[in-house]
């Protein structure tokens, strides 16, 4: 069961292989020692695994006729070529539910497929495994156009610049490109449909996730502990040999004693071994609070979708449980996409194309006019967090701009570059130097601005306040209370009036 758990979980036979390596999982193979058949512990191999994923017995089926032979006459002598692999229709005998199996025939289907998936040179109808990279809809995009898969293509300094394109035509035939567009906007739409989807489903994957979560660590106890029956087997018989050879045979007696001797070690390693992994279970269970955050994304989905520990490998497993394909046209700057649902629903969606310039590490116009704005009065730094921190301005792709949008500042900012002394010269003043000239607090300023007894202007929430010169002098400084007090009854503070 470990193996077909696993599976169903990592989605590929290599990746099981080598988590069982990883985790010295041993499984029983079939070995010949002095002309006799013998199951023995052992790493496994690749074709191993594969095998036990591929053979319907485990389904609790009964085939006959898996493979077949080929014979023919070449130069007067028979050739014979053996174990030519059937397709499912043309075997002689599958009787399904013979017996009693690990897996129901409905998952032992659904494996071959998925298996099937995965091969690379199984043509146009193959997805391929799931990779690395943030081309989440790899392997289920197709061209409307010409019925062709979709490639995904990687650029830009750290290779984040994703691009879904069609080019079989262009490789096989040298015909013309087909269509190519952005993936980050498809994938963004994508994502939130299937988020909508799956939104009335969440808890229950939380609660599922929880469970396997726990059953994860007892199924490798279990499988150590079932490794340390069969070693422990092993060594009474080996004992039971030894007590009956003759002592006169020494030969016999030396060799049956090393064969003890072995087993022994090989108990004592796997003693060891569960020991370890108890107090790993014990370790991973979750606690509290632990259980209490699976929830909380469970009844956020959106927030466990874009969690910085959900890999783009979980997300695509996730796309290809519900989807079937996503068949894509495009009509001007419009992308149009065919939604096919596992279960035989469709869904449309439009995603508008970027146009040339305009891509997802580029603000909107009117942020960018801002910061042409504030690049008169602050340097890029300074306009990178107040545009965060006290607007909440983001780039397209929804970064803070204090992260992103900063090496691309002094681009923006080409249209007024900040100079040291330019505001000086147009004779205009900050709050804090309104304050220092006339006498008075900061606040004692600022109140006049709201006044309106001094005229100022301000870029956005947050930016510095640009008061002109002439405004300021226009300003007479009264030592005297007048109508409008100050608020604190401190004597020394001084009032403005006209």
């Amino acid at each position: 069961m470990l193996v077909f758990r696993k599976f169903a979980e990592l989605g590929s036979i290599r990746q099981v292989h080598l988590w069982l390596r990883h985790e010295a999982m041993e499984l029983p193979a079939q070995t010949h020692e002095l002309s006799q058949r013998r199951i023995v512990w052992k790493l496994p191999v690749y074709n191993s695994v594969y095998h036990i994923l591929t053979n319907p017995v485990y389904a609790g089926a009964y085939v006959f006729g898996r493979s077949r032979s080929r014979t023919w006459l070449e130069d007067g002598r028979t050739r014979v070529v053996r174990g030519i692999r059937r397709e499912r229709d043309d075997r002689e005998v599958l009787i399904r539910d013979h017996h009693q199996g690990y897996i129901s025939w409905a998952d032992y289907e659904r494996n071959q497929q998925l298996i099937a998936d995965n091969a690379t040179c199984h043509g146009a109808a193959a997805r391929g495994p799931v990779r690395k990279g943030e081309g989440l809809l790899a392997g289920l995009l197709r061209c409307g156009h010409c019925g062709r898969n979709l490639h995904v293509a990687y650029s830009g300094e750290h290779g984040n610049t994703l691009r879904y394109h069609c080019r079989g035509a262009h490789l096989n035939h040298g015909t013309e490109r087909c269509i190519s567009f952005g993936g980050y906007r498809v994938n963004q739409a994508v994502g939130q449909e299937v988020l909508r989807a799956l939104g009335p489903l969440a808890m229950e994957a939380a609660l599922h996730a929880i469970g396997e979560r726990d059953r994860r660590s007892i199924e490798v106890l279990q499988q150590a502990e079932l490794a340390l029956e069969a070693a422990r087997f092993e060594e009474r018989r080996a004992r039971r040999q030894y007590d009956a050879v003759d002592p006169d045979n020494r030969l016999v007696a030396g060799e049956l004693e090393r064969r003890w001797n072995d087993r022994l070690t090989v108990v004592r390693q796997r003693e060891q071994t569960v020991s370890g992994l108890r107090q790993r279970a014990e370790r991973d269970t979750l606690s509290v609070d632990e259980r209490n955050e699976y929830l909380a994304l469970g009844a956020d989905l959106e927030r466990a979708w874009t969690h910085e520990r959900a890999s783009p490998e979980s997300r695509k497993r996730i796309l290809r449980a519900v989807l079937v394909e996503v068949v894509a046209t495009v009509q001007g700057n419009r992308i149009h996409l065919r939604l096919h649902w596992q279960g035989g629903d469709h869904t449309e969606l439009t995603v508008r194309k970027h146009r040339t310039g305009n891509h997802r590490w580029t603000t909107d116009v009117e942020t960018g006019a801002l910061i042409a704005q504030l690049a008169r009065l602050m340097r890029d730094r300074s306009i990178a967090n107040l545009l965060t921190q006290s607007s909440g301005q983001n780039n397209r792709e929804g970064e803070s701009l204090d992260r992103s949008a900063r090496p691309e500042l002094p681009h923006l900012a080409r249209y007024c570059v900040y100079r040291e002394g330019e505001r000086e010269e147009r004779g205009e003043l900050t709050l804090q130097e309104a304050a220092e000239r006339l006498g008075v607090s900061k606040m004692t300023v600022l109140r006049e601005i709201r006044r309106g007894v001094i005229p100022a202007c301000q870029a956005c929430k947050g930016a510095p306040w640009v008061i002109a010169t002439r405004h300021l002098e226009a300003a007479q400084l009264a030592r005297t209370g007048a109508r409008h007090g100050p608020v604190t009854m401190d004597r020394r503070q001084k009032t403005l009036a006209l």
